[in-house]
């Protein structure tokens, strides 16, 4: 997941490269669509939506649903989707360029709103979220079941075998099992790996506790790999991965609640949901749907399986009755 903050130049260069194209960039592709339990809703003549989303996986899967509901609604579509890096599509929110995308709690928090630390309760971070962000101009709707945040994971046989399902757990090991394969990020984030280690009674560098060579720092998706292959008995996975299923790898209980919820929520334009409320209704209707589990399945197909996202999309929305085939 890139929960980076881009550079100043970096957020000048992604908003150009947008608007450059008419804000419609190549992904911008949607399958057509018919009206399902989402029906048409009473709109001016010309009504219309910028729905926007980050450039991964997961964010590309959640952000062509909008598109679809906004269509089936009877809104016109821009679709601006995959936009390169978390703060350019940020800030399509903020300056009212974009009226909705799919949003994690935990991202606003940390990233956006310069927090210093998460907040573990779902409920709780998403009500700190919802209160501050609304001084932005921003409206976050009740968020999904999906949480995906950071955890660790261990091969499902070894996990068997050392006898660890929770990070509790892993004090009780000896000095030699306690390995870990980490991205750049999360080796030195604020709710990274080594306020982890601290909080499950563990000190990165401490020879007796987990020495410096018993950290390796790898590639996103080579963290998952290095796991499976045994490279490190700990791998940090985001906990919606498809990866975590086709590689049989357990996920770790956080059992001390160390980790910040980064529940999905979609969130508006304020001025956009003051204008349409109906919106609140039709996203209120199918965010309950959005599960880790549903992610999982769907974000494995598109990394694994080669699936375009809107075609996934388009499977999940037929599936849960949002939308019909179109006629």
């Amino acid at each position: 997941m890139n929960r980076i903050i881009r550079s100043i130049a970096a957020l000048g260069v992604g908003i150009l490269a947008l608007t450059g194209c008419g804000l419609q960039p190549a992904t911008a592709y949607a399958p057509r669509v018919s009206p399902g339990s989402i029906t048409p809703l009473d709109l001016p003549r010309g009504a219309s939506l910028t729905i926007t989303s980050k450039n991964f996986t997961e964010q590309l899967i959640l952000g062509k649903p909008a598109v679809l509901a906004a269509k089936a609604a009877g809104f016109a579509v821009t679709d601006p989707t995959n936009v390169p890096g978390s703060v350019p599509a940020r800030n399509l929110m903020t300056s009212g360029t974009a009226d909705m995308m799919w949003e994690y709690t935990g991202s606003a928090w940390l990233t956006y709103l310069g927090q210093t630390e998460g907040i573990p309760d779902k409920q709780a971070q998403y009500l700190a979220v919802k209160k501050a962000d609304a001084a932005n101009g921003l409206s976050w709707l009740p968020p999904a079941p999906l949480n995906n945040t950071y955890a660790l994971a261990i091969r499902a046989q070894e996990s068997k075998k050392l006898g660890i399902t929770k990070l509790s757990q892993i004090v009780t090991l000896p000095v030699a099992d306690r390995t870990f394969c980490v991205e750049p990020e999360f080796n030195c984030r604020v709710d990274g790996l080594n306020p982890m280690l601290t909080a499950y009674g563990l000190t990165r560098g401490k020879a007796s506790s987990v020495p410096a060579s018993s950290v390796k720092v790898f590639d996103t998706g080579a963290v998952y790999t290095a796991t499976d292959r045994g490279t490190c008995n700990f791998g940090e996975v985001y906990t919606t991965d498809g990866r975590i299923n086709k590689l049989d790898l357990t996920v770790l209980e956080d059992d001390r609640a160390f980790c910040s919820a980064y529940n999905v929520a979609a969130i508006f334009n304020s001025a956009t949901l003051s204008k349409y409320p109906q919106l609140a209704d039709i996203f209120d209707r199918s965010t309950p749907t959005i599960t880790g589990t549903t992610l999982r399945n769907l974000n494995l197909r598109a990394d694994d399986g080669g699936e375009e996202p809107a075609d996934i999309t388009l499977d999940f929305m037929l599936k849960n009755g949002f939308v019909r085939p179109a006629g």
